[in-house]
Parts: structure tokens; sequence; C-alpha cells
């Protein structure tokens, strides 16, 4: 309940930031890509370069989550063969016992 409502103040405050800085910042800026040149104020170009860096952060989270996965997946594999070797050793009798 506590992180609940943390989580909802952080983002009123996040949001409230985000309008002072829109309103702070009404200057126009050119933004000159290799190919296209846009003409746009200063606070959406920061909050379209913020958003495009959160988006590739998470897609390359992602692909560390995946390969995470895939090697779980396959540790939890061999971890079966070796249960069930260690298993089937055990049932053997013992051929040198005197």
């Amino acid at each position: 309940m506590l992180k609940k409502a943390g989580l909802i103040v952080l983002l009123i405050l996040i949001f409230g930031v985000m309008v002072v800085f829109s309103y702070l910042n009404t200057s126009e800026v050119e933004v000159n890509l290799a190919f296209l040149s846009v003409t746009t104020s200063t606070s959406i170009a920061f909050t379209v370069a913020l958003a495009a860096g959160w988006l590739l952060g998470v897609l390359s989270m992602g692909v560390f989550a995946l390969r995470l996965v895939n090697e779980r997946r396959s540790l939890r594999r061999a971890l079966r063969v070796s249960e069930s070797e260690v298993s089937s050793l055990r049932n053997l009798p013992l051929s040198d016992a005197d």
C-alpha cells in the first residue's frame, strides 16, 4: 500500500516537473538529422530524446533478459539429466563389496 502511494507521488512529481520544464522552455530549437531538419520547441526535443533513450534501454535490457531465460532453461535441463544419472547410480548394487 505504501509502495503504491509512493509510486503515485513520484509520478505526480515527475508530471509537475514536466509541466514546469515545458512552461519555462518555450523557445524553438532546430534539430538537424542527417537527412531531415526539424524545428520544434526545446521541451518536445528533450521529451523525444528521453523517450527514445528509454525505449533503447528497454530493448537492450529485454535482449539481456531473454539470454538469461535461455541460459536458465538449459541449466535446468542439465540439472534434470544430472539428477536422473545420480539417482540411477544410487540404485545400482555395489559390485566390489565383501
